[in-house]
């Protein structure tokens, strides 16, 4: 089905979208009676007692092994299991076949895992986990915040999570080097941050990665983009041209990213570069880079603008750039301005008007000195597309703006809003935005570029009578 064909289904109640699926694994388990069930455990008083006196026999009988590769899950919980049978009959302590389960399971993420965090990485709906200390812990659950029922035992058991997660990255957190950013073997992102810098205690906060490549049917579904919207985005994509998307933290453009990266040909080469591994690209033909942290003496780093330089020299088709956030924005934009068309990346920004300020800011970061008409030219000429997403007031990651960047007018460089967010409907009872995105009427400039290249496009997307 052509992308006109796709709109004009639409109109007629019959749409069903028919963009490449992304391939992902399977995730069958239920876990979320499993998370409140070991929480409930966790926070009693007899069962933390008891977790503890089987907890200190099973380490007295593994010694030394504790923490070495040859002890895998299954042993330990095997060993966890027999050890809880003598306690159990020593203490006279009835407990039923899924508590004893449940408290195997609590041991082995104690000693092998993450500890009372063990069970929140495991639940799916939970894409953000966030450690202020023992004490406070909260999560982040369909967008919204909430308060965790479990809790570390001490400062000790905290640092011990937080280590077990930084060690195997190669990566050290101590007292001298007090703050690390990371990801886990799944592609979650973590920081940690511990005192002395920390003042209340070690603090953690985990981005879940998310099992499910989210596609642009799944936007559509949860009313975070329009039909519209992605097929004109579709159809800038296939036409190269280069598109920043721009929002909060936490907003959601590294999903947004992901599902504009889709519509990428296959057959084009595609290099990705990011301060941490997050794209999940359909591609076969992509290249994908990470920077690196400088050692302890501070040697050895590999940032984003070295990435940056050294992807020109590999023959990309499309550099997309995860997130630009320095002196990396002149490398990108001078790609950008000579042949390598079809780029992507995001950054901070509350509005795309302020996207363009922040990326005037980030060129005076490269520390070579333009004059601020020239800085603004480069930007008018290399970006395209601005895609503005947000996180609305009920926890909903929408898109709320896409503009065309236009030519440089004075000072400014204009932003020329094609679809804008409709908030007049409010809110419905339950408290979900019932806003959607609208067209402003505007007619880009660039669509006269995508029928050049033969790319069929219907302009009654934009709405009023545009034939």
């Amino acid at each position: 089905m052509k992308l006109g064909e796709r709109v004009r289904a639409a109109t007629e109640g019959d749409f069903e979208l028919d963009f490449p699926d992304l391939s992902f694994e399977e995730v069958t388990a239920d876990h979320a009676s499993n998370v409140a069930m070991t929480a409930a455990l966790m926070e009693s008083e007899s069962f933390s007692g008891l977790r503890q006196k089987v907890q200190d026999a099973l380490l007295l009988a593994l010694g030394n092994r504790v923490g070495e590769p040859d002890v895998d899950d299954d042993e330990l919980k095997r060993m966890a299991r027999g050890e809880m049978v003598k306690v159990l009959a020593a203490e006279d302590i009835p407990l039923a076949e899924d508590e004893r389960q449940r408290l195997v399971d609590v041991i082995a993420a104690d000693l092998l895992g993450y500890g009372p965090i063990q069970p929140l990485l495991s639940d799916d709906s939970v894409s953000e986990i966030m450690v202020n200390g023992t004490r406070s812990i909260y999560i982040e659950k369909d967008g919204k915040l909430q308060v965790a029922s479990i809790n570390f035992s001490d400062e000790e058991s905290l640092r011990k999570v937080i280590n077990r997660i930084v060690a195997p990255l190669g990566r050290r957190i101590d007292e001298s080097s007090p703050m690390v950013d990371a990801r886990l073997p799944d592609g979650s992102r973590v920081c940690a941050v511990i005192p002395p810098l920390a003042v209340d205690g070690s603090s953690l906060t985990i981005r879940k990665f998310a099992a499910k490549k989210f596609t642009a049917e799944d936007l559509i579904e949860k009313g975070s983009a329009s039909v519209e919207s992605l097929y004109m985005i579709a159809a800038c994509v296939h036409a190269k041209l280069n598109i920043l998307v721009s929002g909060g933290t936490g907003s959601g453009k590294t999903t947004l990213l992901n599902v504009l990266s889709s519509f990428i040909p296959d057959g084009d080469r595609i290099i990705t570069i990011e301060d941490v591994v997050e794209l999940q690209m359909r591609q076969q033909h992509v290249v994908r880079m990470e920077t690196r942290p400088g050692n302890s003496e501070g040697r050895g780093e590999i940032s984003i603008r070295d990435l940056v330089r050294t992807a020109l020299r590999m023959r990309p088709d499309r550099i997309v750039v995860g997130e630009c956030r320095g002196g990396e924005a002149l490398d990108m934009l001078q790609a950008m301005n000579t042949g390598h068309a079809g780029s992507l990346s995001t950054l901070h920004a509350n509005t795309p008007r302020d996207a363009m300020t922040r990326l005037e800011t980030m060129v005076l970061m490269a520390g070579i000195e333009f004059p601020m008409q020239a800085i603004r030219q480069q930007i008018a000429g290399a970006i395209d597309l601005v895609v503005q997403i947000g996180r609305l007031r009920d926890g909903s990651r929408r898109i709320v703006q896409i503009c065309e960047v236009g030519r440089v007018v004075g000072d400014d460089i204009e932003v020329l809003p094609i679809f804008d967010f409709d908030y007049s409907p409010g809110l419905d009872a339950s408290g979900r935005v019932l806003g959607v995105l609208r067209p402003t009427g505007y007619r880009p400039r660039f669509i006269e570029h995508i029928k050049e290249l033969g790319i069929e496009f219907e302009e009654r997307i934009f709405g009023g009578n545009q034939e």
